[in-house]
C-alpha cells in the first residue's frame, strides 16, 4: 500500500482557492463592465442631462404681465421694462464694500443688503425696481457679482381712476388684488430663464454653455368699464366727499340692459403705482366687499313684491298719523306727525314708514322673502371680483311682525350697494335681472379671443306691467318727492333716496349713511346708478340733499357722452332748456356756509340784515330754480328757527 502524500493537500487546496479567486475576479469584471457599458450606453442621456443642470444655474425672466383695457380699448393697466438688480455671491469680492457701495446707491440698509449678498444660494434679488439714475450707476461702477436683469414692471397710467377695480400686482408678477389677483392666471403669463454652465464653486464658465427660454407673455383683460364714465364718476365723487366730509363714499353706475358696470368707485383711495405708501383699508372696494342697512332705497323691493301680488294699487289712499303699532312697537315715520292722508305714489314720493310697513305687512313674510331672495339679496351676485360680500338676511325663523314691518322700510337687512344697483336696474329692465359683469371678454397678444363672458339674464322677478308702473312711481319721486334734487332738465329720472341710521353697540345711534338709486331716461334705460355716503358730516343727514345731487351731475354728463339727447318737450316744460337746481335749505347755517352750500350748486346769494346765522331764505328749501339764481339770504342772530 503506498504511503500517503500530505505535501500535495496545501497544494490543491492552493490551486482551488487561486482558481475561485480569479472566477470572482472574472465575474466581477464582467459586472464592472455591464455596468459601464449600461451606464455609458442606456443611461447616457439621463447623466448627462443631470450634469448639466448641476453646472447650469437657472435665472428667472419674468414674463410680460397681460394689459387691462376699458370697453373702448383705453389702457387701465400695462407692463412696462425696467432694470433690477441681483447678485451671485460667490462672485461677490468685497462683500463689506460691495454691500456699502449699493446701499448708497439705492438708499438701503448696509446692513440689509451685506446679509442677502453673503447668502449660500446661487442668485439672490436686492432691489426688483430701480430707477434710470440708480440702474446707470449700478451699470458704470461694475461691482463683482453685482448684476442688472430686465424686469416687467406693472404701471397704470392714469394713476388712482379705477384702482379699486384694477387691484395691484406684486413684485413676482402676481395678482395681489381685484381683477389683478381674480383674472392672475390668465394675466400673468409663463416665466422665462437665463441658463448658464457654472463650476463647483458657481463661478461662470467661460466659453460654457448659454440657453435663453423665452417668456410667455400673459393675456388681455377687455373691461366693461368706460374710462370717460369712470371719470365722471370719480370727479363727482371726489367733489361731493369733499363737501360732505364723509367717512366713505361709493358709485356704480351699470347698463340695466346688460349688467355691465360702467363706472365703479369708492373713496378713500389710493395710486396703485404706489400702493405701499398707503394703509390697507384705503384699498377695500367696500361698495363690494361691505354691507350696509339701505333705509328707504329698499322701498323698491317692497313696492315691487307688492304691486305684484296686487296687494296694493298706486292711487290707493292710506293715512299716516307719524306712527304705526306693530305688536308693542311703535314704528315711526321719519316726518314727526306724519303725512297724513296720501296715495301710495304720494306715500313713495315722501318716502312715507308708516304707509310701508303697511303694504309690507299685507305680504306673507314666506312671500316676502320670495322676492328679497329673487332680486338677489342675501347672496352674492357673482360678480368677477374677489371678496365680494352676501349682505346679511335674517334667518326666515326669526322673522316676526316687528321684523316684517322693519325690513319693509329698510331696516334690520344689510345689503351691499352692487346688490342694491342691481336690484333695481331689474326694475329698470322691466323686470328682468342681469348678472352683473366687469370683463367682456379674454384676448392673448395677437388679438386672438381666450374666452368671452356673455351677458346673463338671471331671472324675471317681476312682470313687465309691474315693472311699468314702478318705474312711473320712482319718476314720480323724482318729480315730485324725496328725490327732486336727481331731476335733470330734459330727461325722465327715477330713484329713490334712503337715510339710514347706523347700529352702534346693538342700537341704533346717531351715525347715517345716505343714499340715491335710480335710473334714467325713464323709456328707454342706458343707465342706473347709486351713490352711498357713509357716515357724512355736513349740516344735514338727508340723502336727497346730499346724494341725490351728485346723482343729478354724474348722470347728465353720462347721458352727454353717450349721446341721448335731451327730449326738447321736457326741456320746454322745464324752463327752456335751463338745468335746474334745488334750494337747499339754509337757516341756521353760518353766512360762510350757507355761501358754500349756493356756490357748490351753482346759485348766487344778496345779504339783508345782520346777523351771525342765517334766519330766513327765498326762495325756501326744495324749490327748483336755474343754474345762476339768485336766493336771498336774512341774517340775524336766534336760534329759534324751523329746520
Amino acid at each position: 500500500m503506498p504511503a500517503f502524500n500530505y505535501l500535495k493537500v496545501p497544494t490543491l487546496i492552493i490551486k482551488r482557492r487561486i482558481a475561485l479567486l480569479f472566477f470572482l475576479t472574472a465575474l466581477s469584471f464582467i459586472g464592472l463592465t455591464g455596468r459601464i457599458a449600461f451606464v455609458q450606453i442606456f443611461k447616457n442621456d439621463e447623466l448627462f442631462q443631470k450634469a448639466l443642470d448641476q453646472r447650469m444655474r437657472p435665472f428667472p425672466v419674468y414674463s410680460r404681465r397681460g394689459i387691462i383695457y376699458d370697453r373702448n380699448m383705453e389702457e387701465l393697466a400695462i407692463s412696462v421694462s425696467g432694470d433690477a438688480v441681483y447678485a451671485i455671491p460667490v462672485e461677490v469680492k468685497e462683500p463689506k464694500l460691495t454691500a456699502k457701495t449699493l446701499a448708497e446707491i439705492l438708499n438701503m440698509e448696509y446692513s440689509d443688503i451685506y446679509n442677502r449678498i453673503i447668502r449660500r444660494t446661487a442668485t439672490v434679488w436686492i432691489d426688483r425696481k430701480l430707477t434710470d439714475k440708480e440702474a446707470e450707476a449700478i451699470r458704470t461702477i461694475d461691482l463683482p457679482g453685482i448684476k442688472l436683469a430686465e424686469t416687467s414692471q406693472r404701471f397704470y397710467p392714469n394713476n388712482e381712476l379705477a384702482a379699486h377695480i384694477l387691484g395691484i400686482a406684486g413684485m413676482d408678477n402676481q395678482g395681489l388684488e381685484g381683477l389683478e389677483l381674480y383674472y392672475d392666471k390668465y394675466l400673468r403669463g409663463a416665466p422665462g430663464q437665463v441658463l448658464a454652465e457654472r463650476d463647483a464653486k458657481g463661478k461662470e464658465i467661460p466659453e460654457g454653455l448659454r440657453e435663453f427660454l423665452t417668456p410667455q407673455d400673459g393675456n388681455n383683460l377687455i373691461l366693461t368699464i368706460d374710462k370717460s364714465i369712470q371719470y365722471i364718476v370719480e370727479r363727482e365723487l371726489d367733489k361731493v366727499m369733499e363737501e360732505v366730509n364723509a367717512a366713505r363714499g361709493g358709485i356704480i353706475v351699470m347698463d340695466p340692459k346688460t349688467g355691465d358696470i360702467l363706472a365703479m368707485a369708492s373713496r378713500p383711495t389710493y395710486d396703485p403705482n404706489t400702493y405701499n405708501e398707503y394703509p390697507n383699508s384705503v384699498r377695500r372696494n367696500f361698495v363690494l366687499t361691505d354691507s350696509y342697512e339701505p333705509g328707504s332705497t329698499f322701498k323698491v323691493i317692497t313696492s315691487a313684491a307688492a304691486l305684484e301680488e296686487g296687494l296694493v294699487t298706486p292711487l290707493e289712499t292710506f293715512f299716516d298719523p307719524g306712527y304705526i303699532l306693530v305688536e308693542d312697537r311703535r314704528l315711526r315715520c321719519w316726518r314727526g306727525g306724519g303725512h297724513g292722508s296720501q296715495t301710495f305714489i304720494e306715500a313713495a314720493e315722501n318716502s312715507c314708514n308708516v304707509v310701508f310697513v303697511t303694504i309690507g305687512m299685507r305680504l306673507a313674510k314666506e312671500k316676502f322673502y320670495e322676492y328679497i331672495k329673487d332680486f338677489g339679496f342675501g347672496a352674492r351676485t357673482g360678480i368677477d371680483f374677489p371678496g365680494e360680500a352676501s349682505g346679511i338676511l335674517m334667518p326666515l325663523k326669526n322673522v316676526g311682525p316687528v321684523e316684517q314691518g322693519t325690513i319693509s322700510f329698510g331696516q334690520g337687512i344689510a345689503v351691499t350697494p352692487l346688490q342694491l344697483v342691481t336690484a333695481v336696474a331689474a326694475v329698470a329692465n322691466d323686470g328682468l335681472l342681469m348678472k352683473p359683469r366687469l370683463v367682456k371678454a379674454i384676448r392673448d397678444s395677437e388679438g386672438n379671443i381666450i374666452e368671452e363672458f356673455p351677458e346673463t339674464p338671471l331671472r324675471q322677478v317681476i312682470s313687465e306691467d309691474t315693472a311699468k308702473t314702478l318705474q312711473m312711481i320712482l319718476e314720480s319721486v323724482v318729480l315730485n318727492g324725496s328725490g327732486r334734487n336727481a331731476g335733470i332738465a330734459g330727461y325722465r329720472v327715477a330713484g329713490k333716496t334712503g337715510t339710514a341710521q347706523k347700529a352702534e353697540d346693538g342700537r341704533y345711534g346717531s351715525k347715517r349713511v345716505v343714499s340715491f338709486v335710480g335710473f334714467a331716461p325713464v323709456d328707454d334705460p342706458r343707465i342706473a346708478a347709486i351713490v352711498v355716503l357713509d357716515e357724512p358730516n355736513a349740516w344735514t343727514t338727508f340723502a336727497s340733499v346730499l346724494a341725490a345731487p351728485s346723482f343729478r351731475e354724474l348722470a347728465y354728463d353720462t347721458l352727454q357722452y353717450l349721446g341721448i339727447e335731451p327730449d326738447p318737450f321736457l326741456l320746454e316744460q322745464s324752463g327752456k332748456g335751463e338745468r335746474k337746481v334745488a334750494v337747499p335749505q339754509l337757516i341756521g347755517l353760518s353766512l360762510e356756509d350757507a355761501q358754500r352750500k349756493l356756490t357748490a350748486l351753482g346759485l348766487k346769494s344778496k345779504l339783508s340784515g345782520t346777523g351771525e346765522l342765517v334766519v330766513e331764505q327765498l326762495p325756501p328749501k326744495g324749490v327748483m330754480v336755474p343754474i345762476g339764481s339768485t336766493v336771498l339770504l336774512t341774517l340775524g342772530s336766534s336760534t329759534s328757527f324751523e329746520p
